[in-house]
């Protein structure tokens, strides 16, 4: 066993009679030593029942002939840490969880891990990992809140509530109104109902054959989500006999089923961030031009929130990840010869799985489009791609052509949007906000649900070099690489200037002549950092851009 260095033989005495001062027995440090990886914590709402799908876990360790181990990694709620410097400290935690698990699992040698994350970050950065320890591993997450339900009989979810927050600012709806969706736009603890990051992530844990089925969408308060746990627990301990490793499991072939299942769920454009990063630990090249060769040949099958007013539980009730999987296997857009965590090809895994809701998950043959749920474009603006959901867009905002109307963060743009200074057929620029100049690439959930809120996703494009949360709407097109504080064009856009988005097209145009952008690029200055101490300041001088998955070179 790995965990023999730590633990067996007259050299490893004093480790053990460390083990014993913990309280482990002979009898226990001679089985398999599993790390368990919980995320608890109380300040998530996705993360406060995480304590009871580990005590889960390891009873299915133990009921398999481990030792389970738990020790913890941290989580942001970004919805708490929205719309205010916090927001900067979000994507960065995926690295300081990628970097601390490894550190724990490296200096202990556990024979195996599972993985229990829900959040955000969370998901991508214990894959990461996962993949660079790269011993025996499962995940298994928290899993969605149920959608919540207002007085009328109307469900609704966490965009819904910010969105409220624009239509109070647009007179639309009055303090009484925003309370209601309030207290209840997140009935119950779990990662936040719709199709956002977090459970775009979990599923995503299915697609690339990491965690088992049901883990992206049973829902957090359901007892079959302890009874998953248990299984996770179990099944790691199979793993470890068989020693199959996560580099096993995720392969070039398996990402490219992951991103095809992201097409056809809709997920939330940071899966465009975070699935590079995970390969990139693989040793695994995914570029932005892959994911619209991908979307290209992919039907979007799914419209969960924010998209449509279906929420994770409905999936659930479909048949899930799998259903989803199975319907693209009739078009054989699937590799399902590839390895699993089951032990399983995702063939042997997808034997009998049929699709229970074709009014929630389209068949192959009608889906809401033929291309998928996310599209890369490119153009003057953007010379190395950015991102947008096109699912969650408008018919009449595919193709839109308006005047630049230019911030340089995001405070000062939802200052203007709540002032009402933000009109029809405007294309707002947020900049200075990627991953170099945020530091930190901030979601941009509040200006975007302004937007909504007062009525004007179907009239307004938002363009930035930072990204978007999994639960914003419309022409929302982030990511833009190079960002602006690297010298990225964004810079060098000026208020009124013309962009013309074409997103069927996978085109993004400055309107405005090279010899004019080279006269400002000549007169352009970098402005000085915001934050010039702590890990911000460490991870700007690390951080790549967005379209390498944000990676810390």
């Amino acid at each position: 066993m790995r965990s023999d260095v730590v633990k067996s033989g007259i050299p490893a005495a004093p480790n053990r009679s460390l083990l014993y001062a913990l309280g482990y027995t002979q009898e226990e440090l001679e089985r398999p030593l599993i790390g368990v990886v919980c995320s608890y914590n109380e300040i998530v709402p996705g993360h406060m029942n995480l304590d009871k799908i580990a005590e889960a876990v390891k009873a299915g360790v133990r009921a398999a002939g481990g030792t389970p181990v738990e020790f913890p990694a941290i989580a942001v709620c970004d919805g708490i840490a929205m719309g205010h410097v916090g927001m900067k400290y979000s994507l960065v935690t995926r690295d300081l969880i990628a970097d601390s698990t490894e550190a724990m699992a490296m200096a202990h040698q556990f024979d195996g891990l599972v993985m229990i994350p829900n959040c955000d970050k969370n998901v991508p950065g214990l894959l990461m990992a996962a993949a660079r320890v790269n011993v025996p591993a499962i995940f298994v997450s928290g899993g969605p809140m149920l959608a919540g339900r207002l007085s009328d009989g109307r469900r609704t979810c966490l965009s819904h509530m910010f969105e409220a927050v624009g239509a109070y600012y647009a007179g639309k709806l009055d303090e009484d109104g925003v309370e209601e969706y309030e207290n209840n736009a997140c009935p119950t603890c779990g990662s936040c109902s719709g199709m956002y990051t977090a459970n775009s992530m979990n599923c995503l844990t299915e697609a690339i054959g990491m965690a088992l089925r049901g883990n992206g969408t049973i829902p957090a308060v359901y007892s079959a989500r302890l009874r998953l746990a248990k299984r996770a627990g179990m099944k790691i301990m199979e793993l470890v006999e068989k020693n199959i490793r996560p580099r096993d499991i995720m392969t070039a072939a398996a990402f490219h089923n992951a991103e095809t299942v992201d097409m056809a769920l809709g997920c939330s454009t940071n899966t465009m961030l975070h699935l590079p990063a995970i390969a990139h630990e693989c040793g695994v090249q995914l570029s932005f031009d892959m994911a619209n060769e991908i979307s290209e040949k992919t039907p979007n099958l799914c419209h969960l929130a924010p998209a449509g007013d279906t929420y994770m539980e409905d999936l659930d009730r479909a048949g899930g990840v799998y259903a989803v999987m199975a319907e693209l296997c009739k078009a054989d857009l699937l590799d399902t010869s590839v390895l699993t965590c089951t032990g399983k090809t995702v063939a042997e895994n997808l034997a009998g799985v049929v699709n229970r809701d074709e009014t929630l998950i389209r068949p192959i043959e009608t889906p809401y489009s033929k291309t998928g749920g996310i599209a890369v474009l490119k153009g003057n603006l953007a010379p190395d791609g950015c991102v947008v959901k096109q699912s969650a867009v408008a018919a009449e905002m595919m193709v839109h052509e308006g005047p630049a109307r230019v911030f340089n963060s995001e405070e000062e743009a939802i200052e203007a949007i709540y002032a009402g200074k933000i009109h029809s057929g405007d294309v707002v620029v947020i900049r200075y906000e990627g991953p170099r100049g945020g530091p930190g690439m901030r979601e941009m959930l509040n200006p975007t649900s302004a937007i909504a809120g007062m009525g004007l996703e179907r009239d307004v494009a938002l363009i930035t070099d930072g990204r978007f949360s999994g639960a914003t709407r419309g022409a929302s097109i982030g990511h833009v690489s190079p960002e602006a504080a690297s010298g990225g064009p964004i810079g060098l856009v000026e208020e009124g200037d013309l962009i013309a988005i074409d997103i069927p097209a996978h085109t993004i145009a400055l309107k405005v002549s090279p010899g004019e952008l080279e006269r400002r690029r000549a007169a352009w200055t970098c402005p000085e950092p915001r934050i010039k101490t702590g890990y911000l300041a460490r991870y700007a001088k690390l951080v790549s851009s967005a379209d390498r998955g944000a990676v810390l070179d």
